[in-house]
């Protein structure tokens, strides 16, 4: 049926497209790769597949690469998008040369689509990179006369190294297994491979590296293919493949990315603003990681034991501390087929163990999965099964006792997990448990809110003040909408709303990191909609004032754009952690947002475009259109759905999800 699926929806899409221009062609992969300013790559991949094949700059950035730094190191076949930290991965370095030193990227010729790269090096050889789920093309071609020659690193890791082992197995071949720190150097994940290339080679080694020599008068073609399990398994993708040549990868690899762009279309607007839309899409769309596929369902889970995924399929690589406010609620909207196989891995965690952070037993690189139980709450309430949600509950719970509570802001994200599993407790028919949960959370937001956030004080605006985590009191301050009504009561109506104004009004807002990018929705919630529609365009649209980096005050604002179609694309030391802010980006564009994890329901802003089609299933469309609107910055009079007033300014996902027309009146 997952199939079936699938197959309708690319057939939909392919017709719906046929006649339009496609959307990859409006993705830069060189956004917010330069410098500090998003931390993103454009390396050849396909959507949530395994293999992320680009250069690493020397030095690099957090994902390997730098747009403003030309040396390279190599080009290695995975790293995650935008985490912060030092990334991991970037492992299986392979660079063209004898000596694999000062080679350089000729920018002029460096060019990236969804599921490619290509760049010509100073030294004269041109490559080229695509990539299936699990394994990496890369592709070398030399120039006549020069000494045909790959430096092999397999020790190379954007974070430590545990354990490296790379044997040869051919003149074709070579087998091995890495294993690696994650990010921050938090946990680890075992990877294997297997490399086989078209030309037979002679090694031999360079200190910890290995040269591959060939004696060949065609171009070098390399593919390096993985698996969570075993060398075997990873020359067995490989052979599944090694029919398709380098052009019918690559085309493959840009039709699963067009089918999945395809399912938000867009009209109106102008070029850069088409570009930073599909852009943050084709972002949120590269984790979490699908590790298994139908012909091969075995995975290393975090107990260290070899599983089989059975009817589904399994996923790893999590970063949910940033991406469960934003990123996966919209992969609930345009990828539905897979969010009860994300949801069943996220959910097995806790049955092979779990930790806040990686474990040391991860299969792929990865980051970290605090609350996942919001989530899960999220999901299941949008419909999405999840079988093995009951089996989870003792290792939801047995988090949930030893959540930190530590600092105030430790105190508000245990708040919102309480609430969370105090629900989830509730459809799971544990009555008592659900009413002891809400107890908790309901005391435990009264305590800390009351003490921490009710009285406002100069101290509000110091970055980590009291121990907070990259963030202020005013910030924080926000951080469990859920009990947007308990604020009310402690302070009034009339101070709260005039509190969140101030905050915007002194530029106290922090675009640069995940704790407050919901705060701009509360005006909904307050009675002031016009409110959330201004603010949520000048921070789409127009340059601000930005006091605030990802980690501590900037020693001078930055005024600008927070996201510009650019290399610099984002405020400087803003992450765009996994996907968490390409959503935010995408959501805010579109005119809904999903406020509180854990109720099935999306608040509304004006859209930046005249009309959007999201295709939530092979046979429905949920358009949103604008009427009367002659500039952005007028404000909406009426929303529509399907004919009939909206006066709270939301909208059920259950609703979205049948299809239908949202109309913005102005």
């Amino acid at each position: 049926m997952k199939k079936l699926f699938a197959l309708s929806f690319f057939l939909l899409v392919g017709n719906l497209t046929a006649f339009s221009q496609n959307p990859s062609d409006e993705v830069n992969l060189f956004l917010g790769t330069s410098g500090d300013h998003g931390q993103l790559s454009p390396a050849a991949c396909v959507p949530f597949g395994m293999i992320q094949a680009g250069p690493d700059s020397n030095p690099r950035q957090h994902p390997g690469y730098d747009y403003a730094q030309p040396l390279i190191s190599g080009f290695s076949i995975n790293r995650l998008s935008g985490v912060g930290g030092q990334g991991c991965g970037g492992n299986i370095s392979l660079i063209p040369d004898t000596c694999g030193t000062g080679i350089r990227i000729l920018k002029q010729t460096e060019k990236a689509g969804p599921g490619y790269y290509r760049t010509c090096l100073s030294n004269g050889v041109e490559v080229e990179l695509t990539a299936t789920r699990t394994t990496a093309v890369e592709r070398f071609s030399f120039p006549e006369g020069m000494r045909q020659s790959l430096i092999l690193d397999p020790t190379a890791s954007f974070e430590r190294i545990h354990k490296q082992q790379c044997n040869i197995l051919s003149d074709k071949e070579l087998g091995g297994i890495i294993s690696a720190a994650n990010t921050c150097g938090n946990g680890s994940y075992t990877l294997y491979y297997y490399l086989h290339a078209d030309t037979p080679f002679r090694a031999d080694s360079v200190h910890e590296k290995i040269r591959l020599d060939f004696h060949s008068n065609t171009d070098i073609e390399i593919r390096i293919a993985v698996s969570p399990v075993s060398i075997t398994h990873a020359k067995r993708h490989y052979l599944g493949e090694k029919n398709l040549d380098f052009t019918t990868i690559k085309r493959h690899a840009s039709e699963k990315w067009k089918q999945i762009l395809s399912r938000i279309q867009i009209k109106g607007s102008d070029t850069d603003t088409r570009t930073l839309f599909y852009t943050s899409l084709y972002r949120t769309c590269h984790s979490p990681f699908q590790v298994t596929g139908p012909n091969d369902n075995e995975y290393t889970g975090t107990d260290g034991q070899v599983h089989k995924a059975e009817h589904f399929n399994y996923y790893s690589s999590w970063s949910l501390w940033d991406t469960y406010r934003t990123k996966f609620p919209l992969l609930s909207l345009i990828v539905p087929e897979r969010m009860s196989d994300m949801m069943q891995s996220l959910a097995h965690l806790y049955i092979t163990g779990k930790e806040s952070w990686s474990t040391q037993n991860e299969c792929v690189p990865t980051v970290r999965t605090e609350h996942a139980v919001p989530l899960l709450l999220d999901s299941y309430l949008k419909g999405f099964k999840i079988p093995n949600l009951k089996e989870a509950w003792d290792g939801m719970k047995r988090e949930a006792d030893f959540l930190p509570l530590a600092s105030p802001d430790q105190c508000m994200e245990a708040v919102t997990d309480w609430w969370a599993l105090s629900r989830l407790a509730g459809i799971l028919g544990k009555e008592r448990t659900e009413k002891h949960y809400a107890r908790r959370a309901d005391s435990l937001f009264h305590t800390v809110w009351s003490k921490e956030f009710l009285h406002i004080d100069s101290s509000f605006t110091r970055m980590r003040n009291n121990g907070l985590y990259q963030g202020t009191c005013w910030q924080y301050r926000w951080a469990a909408p859920q009990y947007l009504d308990r604020m009310i009561e402690l302070t009034g109506r009339d101070t709260l709303e005039s509190q969140p104004t101030a905050f915007f009004d002194r530029n106290l807002y922090n675009q640069g990191n995940e704790p407050d990018i919901h705060v701009p929705y509360l005006f909904n919630r307050l009675g002031s909609p016009t409110k959330t529609q201004k603010t949520v365009r000048d921070i789409l649209t127009k340059p601000l004032t930005h006091i605030y980096g990802g980690n501590a005050e900037y020693p001078s604002p930055y005024i600008g754009k927070a996201f510009r179609n650019a290399p610099e694309g984002y405020c400087p030391e803003m992450d765009e952690d996994d996907g968490a802010m390409s959503a935010w980006y995408v959501f805010s564009a579109i005119g809904m947002y999903p406020l509180i994890i854990g109720e099935p329901y999306y608040e509304l802003a004006s859209p930046l475009f005249e009309e959007i089609t999201l295709h939530v299933s092979p046979s429905k469309r949920f358009v949103i259109r604008t009427s009367g609107r002659k500039s952005m910055d007028q404000p909406v009079r009426k929303i529509r759905l399907n004919g009939k007033a909206i006066t709270d300014y939301r909208v059920a996902h259950a609703d979205v999800v049948k299809g239908g027309v949202l109309e913005f009146i102005y």
